[in-house]
């Protein structure tokens, strides 16, 4: 779509040449790494984050195109889509503005105002939203018939019909909008009762921030408690100052009709517009600090992965343990596997001297260039008996992270490497190999399971598989 390449180019200040030539790439199956290393002629010279951020914004335009198609077809099928109202939506590639624009006729369940109507209170809420009748008594009993039980039961449907029209006026979102971005603020209060369940959100329990300076670990940590039934939080804007801008919208007169408009002005925010505003920013906060989060995940795990390989060094790997002992394996330059046993160098078996014998007897044997530690139970206790033994050659000694090595034993992929071999001795393995070759170790694991940031399971699934994937692939 030729529009798309031109709001692309526009946002990421890129010719349009470059991103047709890049979509059209994108399209025919090749990936983004080797689009940036062997089409640099046809981008002209884009690397991975410009095409990624490309193919990003192409997929965003492509999801609301086909929103507008839903809420066209919408509006058709209701008999009330005019030649502007088309205009309108076919001109707007804002989200947000576009579900503004549909916001009156979105089908909805049925609301206090479209039971109004039904009882044929609608002129009636015409009439005071005109603000010009000065004797408003003699105009009620009019209306007072059929379900509508006295003259206060129509002021209130009128009242009802009114603030649904004040909660979907376009301008009124708008400003109720802009003020929760200047100066929302984000609470957070312990549910009554359960302090002592929610010990570990104890920074929480009385907390207040602007939302616009609240940490992305900190939202995610709070939606976490929320979520758990543990903290109650609301994001709120100065009330009084958002009525002041609705009233001076929509209140025209000082006369009884005027009044009648205020009163349900103060209904319409309080019950729909300042919710469903509340909701939008939870949910945008949210996805920026979802951003946030999988954006440090992803540059941890590219480091992890780009870490410099040992190289084809004989590799001793040990996978420590208090109880259970450590599991030790000896692999040649290659990475295959030549020999594994245990030792129990630490309480309660303490096995000392029996496990500095066999240590030292293993890399005499497979001439060991370096050892690679588990980093996990027992790491520093096995890391201090290590360096304090002697051997018969130099012997590097190193710390590796042993986080998914657990995962990738239980897989299948380890199972077809080591079929006659238990799941402590592929972990042992895996240890080992990370040190000689992060990279193509580290690949055989699902990137999450890498454990390299913060709330992952609480931010967005998809998102984050997809961030972790292109990152592995551009590795």
């Amino acid at each position: 779509m030729e529009i798309f390449h031109k709001m692309i180019s526009a946002a990421l200040n890129l010719p349009e040449k470059q991103i047709s030539n890049t979509l059209r790439l994108l399209a025919e199956g090749a990936t983004i790494p080797f689009i940036s290393r062997y089409r640099k002629e046809i981008t002209g010279g884009l690397d991975e984050v410009q095409i990624e951020s490309i193919k990003t914004q192409y997929d965003k335009l492509s999801e609301l195109a086909k929103r507008k198609e839903t809420i066209l077809g919408t509006i058709g099928e209701q008999g009330k889509l005019t030649p502007e109202l088309r205009q309108r939506i076919d001109a707007t590639w804002d989200a947000t503005a576009l579900e503004d624009i549909y916001l009156p006729y979105k089908p909805k369940r049925k609301t206090r105002a479209e039971a109004a109507r039904q009882k044929g209170l609608e002129p009636l809420a015409l009439l005071l939203m005109m603000q010009r009748e000065n004797n408003l008594g003699s105009r009620i009993p009019a209306f007072v018939k059929g379900d509508v039980k006295d003259a206060e039961d129509a002021l209130k449907g009128a009242r009802d019909i009114i603030a649904e029209q004040v909660s979907e006026d376009e301008r009124a979102r708008n400003a109720v909008r802009n003020l929760f971005a200047r100066q929302a603020v984000i609470s957070a209060k312990v549910v009554k009762g359960k302090d002592e369940e929610a010990a570990k959100y104890r920074d929480y329990f009385d907390f207040s921030s602007p939302l616009k300076r609240c940490t992305s670990h900190r939202l995610l940590a709070i939606r976490r408690a929320e979520a758990e039934g543990l903290l109650k939080v609301s994001i709120t804007p100065d009330d009084d100052e958002c009525l002041e801008r609705l009233d001076r919208q929509f209140v025209r007169s000082n006369n009884e009709c005027g009044r009648q408009v205020a009163e349900a002005v103060q209904d319409a925010y309080r019950r729909l517009l300042k919710p469903s505003i509340e909701t939008e920013f939870a949910s945008l906060s949210k996805e920026q600090a979802d951003d946030e989060a999988i954006r440090v995940f992803a540059e941890n795990l590219r480091q992890l992965l780009l870490a410099p390989p040992l190289g084809q060094k004989r590799v001793m790997g040990i996978d420590p343990g208090f109880r259970t002992g450590c599991k030790v394996v000896c692999l040649d330059a290659q990475g295959n596997l030549v020999h594994n046993e245990n030792i129990y160098p630490h309480p309660p078996v303490d096995k000392k001297t029996e496990a500095a014998s066999k240590l030292r007897k293993m890399i005499e044997a497979y001439k060991i260039e370096a050892i690679a530690i588990g980093n996990g139970t027992a790491s520093r206790e096995t890391e201090n008996f290590v360096t304090h033994q002697q051997f018969d050659r130099p012997v590097q000694v190193f710390v590796v992270s042993e986080q998914g090595a657990s995962i990738y034993s239980a897989s299948k992929t380890a199972r077809d490497e080591f079929p006659d071999y238990d799941v402590t001795v592929r972990g042992a393995v895996s240890i080992a190999r990370r040190l000689m070759d992060p990279l193509a170790e580290l690949v055989k694991i699902d990137p999450k399971s890498i454990g390299v940031g913060q709330y992952q399971h609480d931010v967005d699934q998809t998102k984050l598989k997809k961030s972790l994937d292109q990152t592995v692939e551009n590795c």
